[in-house]
């Protein structure tokens, strides 16, 4: 499965991006290395100025692939959530226990990502603690009603619903099978900053994985 998810094309929003950075060395070397940058400085402190001094590329080269920076995150966010879909959907189709599934999706869910190169350009390591820090930069806003109605966050729902799904295969009767998803992906991403930022409110350890604390919670609220 790993060859399989490694040679994944994954596709973004087209409203995400001015040219689609995947078709060019310049294109990649601009999602390779803002990921870099923003896990080093921030969201914040990034910008396409500091971007193409790392790069070695002017400022105006990288606005021929996206607008802006916030647009920029919301494509990171976007791969990295399409590719957790992925692995969500491999990882679950051939398991027929409903409760077994769901143990196996909230593992995909919530574990930890190591970084590899297994995609040339993209880091999933170092992309998946941009998400963990900075992903709800990408919806607190006030356009995010409007850029949830350009599809902006669809493929974020997706996982949601999925994981939604397969609460309802365990238990038809639970009425907050929605919520549960939701707080189970929300959780995840702010349990996982805590251990790395505030460790005294979380009993997440390297010896204490995240995944074990909802696959606890799923059985005592589901089953």
């Amino acid at each position: 499965m790993k060859n399989l998810l490694a040679n994944l094309n994954i596709t973004v929003n087209k409203k995400l991006y001015v040219k689609a950075p995947e078709t060019s060395d310049l294109g990649k070397k601009i999602i390779q290395h803002s990921i870099i940058l923003i896990h080093e400085i921030g969201f914040e402190a990034f910008t396409f100025k500091k971007l193409g001094e790392r790069i070695n590329s002017n400022e105006s080269s990288i606005y021929r692939y996206f607008e802006n920076k916030h647009k920029l995150l919301l494509y990171l966010c976007s791969w990295y959530w399409s590719w957790i879909e992925y692995k969500l959907v491999f990882s679950t189709t051939n398991i027929s226990n409903p409760l077994d599934k769901l143990i196996k999706a909230i593992t995909v869910v919530t574990e930890e990502i190591k970084n590899d190169l297994s995609t040339e350009y993209i880091n999933k390591g170092t992309l998946s603690q941009i998400v963990i820090s900075e992903f709800t930069k990408t919806f607190l806003t006030k356009e995010v009603d409007e850029e949830n109605k350009e599809g902006f966050f669809i493929v974020y729902k997706s996982v949601i619903n999925r994981l939604t799904t397969i609460i309802e295969e365990v238990n038809p009767n639970y009425m907050f099978s929605k919520t549960l998803a939701s707080s189970i992906i929300e959780g995840s991403l702010h349990q996982h900053y805590l251990k790395d930022h505030f460790k005294t409110i979380t009993n997440l350890s390297d010896s204490n994985c995240l995944s074990d604390f909802y696959i606890d919670l799923i059985k005592k609220v589901l089953v």
